[in-house]
């Protein structure tokens, strides 16, 4: 199937694919559906095309883009040029195709979706998450052509979204990109917070801290991204364009902390302890499209029209995937022993994580997916459910966007002979949630602002 460009569209053709439909239909399949219907409000809020489409315009009479209400003229002579990768970028790119038409000339942005269509006259190249490989690198090559190629006239609009950081890898002199690949590996498998993940392969990157805005000097740029990152740093949602605010030996503290130095390739190692100065770069105008505040916005009010009463988790939660559910779960218990009306407990924004650490591997979970096999024994006999979800579509590296359970779960688990304790401490969520028939498929959603969850509690249905 060929995932259209909307989130919104995604979410609602999920119902039509096996997978997902056997987990609405599964167990408590009216809060099952319920949730679900609130998690498809929230990707609706998060799709970033429909964003460009209202803070981007271009005026033909005067030659003029508007980005935000700022200015950009572009005098008959400067070009319009777009760069960019991410999960999220193909849609913003497409909107601004739609909006810029002929009066765009030129760009390349690296997709995941390898059915992302062509957008002319951009070049759309399919790269590869979530580890780097060849085709990253050639993609990273042709966006800091592009950039180099712009001029004092030029208008370069930048879409780097979260993922970039695979889609688009090139590693510094010295060192291959096997070894930049086998530090990502390590790194991801480290459970280890993206705020620190990032802080590391910034210094080992070509494209990253900033250098994609210093090849595109002297022409103007402005970031049109999505923040997949607790509290939006700007170096860390669109780093290619923003000046790095970590350094070498931050890097070299997070790998040793974790255990990690003495494990990464020597190559990195060696380049690590050279202190190799970041470019100092001005901040461009920067418009966040989407947040996990502006999803947990629309969750709220979904919850509010389907009758419950919502229960806002306002932090971007961070942490081990088994201690964020445990903690939502028992926030959303303890609130409807005190309150016995109908609740949806709801947040986006932040990740919940898992540590490998020799157990399971990419495309055997994701922490989604684990979330939900926890929340499965914490809701067990109450009358109750939960979705995780990762907005991007894709858990952990596998097919799957995430799970639901219910207050049954459990005991479905109990007959089917799953053992929930074991599928989690081995991060082999998926083959678990697929035999509970609790996976959820949502194809790629073309936007990313990291998890959401949904978790209703009503003893009677609402209305």
């Amino acid at each position: 199937m060929t995932a259209p460009d909307v989130p919104g569209r995604v979410a609602t053709s999920a119902v039509d694919d096996p997978r997902t439909a056997t987990a609405l239909t599964t167990g408590d399949s009216r809060l099952r559906r319920a949730v679900f219907e609130v998690a498809q409000a929230g990707l609706v809020a998060a799709d970033p095309g429909a964003a460009t489409r209202r803070v981007v315009g271009y005026d033909p009479r005067d030659d003029v883009v508007t980005v935000e209400g700022r200015s950009y003229p572009l005098g008959g002579r400067g070009r319009v040029l777009v760069i960019g990768a991410g999960k999220a970028t193909h849609p913003i790119a497409a909107a601004l195709v739609e909006i810029l038409g002929s009066r765009i000339g030129g760009g390349v942005v690296a997709a995941r979706d390898p059915a992302a269509r062509d957008l002319e006259p951009l070049r759309v190249l399919t790269s590869d998450h979530p580890l780097p490989t060849a085709r990253s690198a050639r993609a990273a090559e042709a966006i800091l052509d592009c950039a180099r190629s712009a001029g004092p006239d030029d208008l370069v609009l930048a879409c780097f979204t979260g993922g970039s950081s695979a889609l688009a890898s090139l590693p510094p002199e010295g060192v291959p990109l096997a070894d930049k690949r086998v530090l990502h590996e390590l790194l991801l498998a480290s459970g280890l917070a993206i705020t620190d993940i990032n802080a590391v392969r910034k210094q080992v990157s070509l494209l990253k801290g900033g250098r994609v805005a210093l090849a595109a000097l002297p022409a103007r740029l402005v970031n049109l991204t999505v923040s997949d990152v607790a509290g939006s740093p700007l170096d860390a949602v669109t780093d290619p364009t923003v000046a790095d605010r970590s350094s070498a030996r931050q890097a070299r503290e997070v790998l040793g902390a974790a255990g990690l130095w003495d494990a990464v390739p020597e190559a990195v190692r060696r380049h690590l302890l050279q202190d190799l100065p970041t470019p100092a770069i001005d901040t461009p105008h920067t418009v966040v499209l989407a947040d996990g505040a502006s999803t947990v916005r629309a969750m709220a009010a979904a919850v509010e029209s389907a009758g419950y009463r919502p229960m806002v988790v306002a932090e971007e939660v961070e942490g081990d995937a088994r201690s964020v559910a445990e903690r939502l779960c028992g926030q959303a218990l303890a609130a409807a022993a005190a309150d016995p009306r109908p609740l949806m407990l709801v947040g986006c924004g932040g990740e919940s994580v898992v540590s490998l650490g020799g157990a399971g591997g990419f495309g055997d979970g994701g922490p989604n997916q684990e979330c939900a096999l926890v929340a499965a024994a914490q809701l067990a006999g109450h009358r109750a459910a939960a979705i995780f979800l990762d907005t991007d579509g894709s858990d952990g590296g596998t097919v799957y966007a995430g799970a639901v359970a219910d207050g049954t779960t459990a005991a479905r688990a109990s007959v089917l002979g799953i053992d929930l304790q074991t599928a989690v401490s081995h991060h082999r969520s998926t083959a678990a949630c697929e035999k509970l028939g609790s996976a959820i498929w949502l194809g790629h959603t073309g936007t990313n602002v990291n998890d959401l969850f949904v978790i209703a509690v009503a003893k009677e249905d609402p209305r």
